[in-house]
């Protein structure tokens, strides 16, 4: 499998999906690592992928412990993602070590979260995870309690909220699908012109592997891409 020409594919995709999309934004691309190795992050490092997303804490902290993993971390020229379901038991592990908690999407998780960071005097950015799709096996807050639970978030000051993530759900069908990513795009706009403190609409989370191009045309800013990057999981 040639990585290099994986990446390629993935750029010239979102330049093509940029191109169709009514809105001007630039789209970063988080390479979902889970169950591949680290010499494969690393090779995508070199070829100048910063972002790395993980969906199990186990997994990520020995990814982190890594020699090579952690020289990169340190001199700032790679960053991990946490993007699957935090549970509050081992947000101990992973709360001063990723750039960005994209899953939060409960108080009691946001308590965690916020009671760690105020110990060690930081503050943690996080994305609020929205079960789109109202999808009983997917992890998220109800899209239309997204602006309540924002409003609970503002009394956590070591918590910095910087958009919203969804997962919409595995299908073909594109309207389905342009409707979700629209009803997600409209959403972060309505949070974004109202100025919470605290809260700064910097990332709309969505689009993976086989919608991150329909994502991209609705508004997305940020992808999650693994197979299409990475092949199949190897999930041994």
């Amino acid at each position: 499998m040639n990585l290099k020409d994986n990446l390629k594919k993935i750029y010239e995709d979102i330049e093509i999906a940029k191109d169709k999309s009514n809105f001007n934004r630039d789209v970063k691309l988080i390479a979902v690592s889970k169950t591949h190795p680290v010499e494969m992050i690393d090779e995508f490092n070199k070829l100048g992928v910063k972002d790395f997303g993980e969906n199990k804490v186990q997994e990520l902290v020995s990814k982190i412990e890594d020699e090579k993993i952690k020289e990169s971390l340190k001199n700032n020229e790679l960053n991990f993602h946490l993007i699957g379901n935090l549970q509050t038991n081992k947000v101990k592990y992973i709360y001063n070590k990723v750039k960005l908690i994209q899953s939060l999407d409960r108080i009691k998780l946001a308590e965690e979260i916020d009671k760690r960071a105020k110990k060690d005097d930081i503050i943690v950015d996080c994305l609020v995870q929205i079960n789109i799709g109202d999808e009983d096996s997917k992890f998220g807050i109800k899209y239309d309690e997204t602006e309540d639970f924002i409003y609970e978030l503002l009394e956590y000051k070591n918590i910095k909220i910087k958009g919203l993530m969804a997962i919409a759900p595995n299908t073909e069908d594109e309207f389905l699908l342009r409707k979700l990513f629209e009803k997600m795009n409209n959403k972060f706009e309505e949070i974004s012109s109202k100025a919470y403190e605290g809260v700064e609409m910097k990332y709309l989370s969505m689009g993976m592997s086989h919608d991150f191009k329909l994502a991209i045309e609705e508004g997305s800013n940020m992808i999650r891409v693994g197979s299409k990057l990475f092949g199949n999981r190897n999930y041994n």
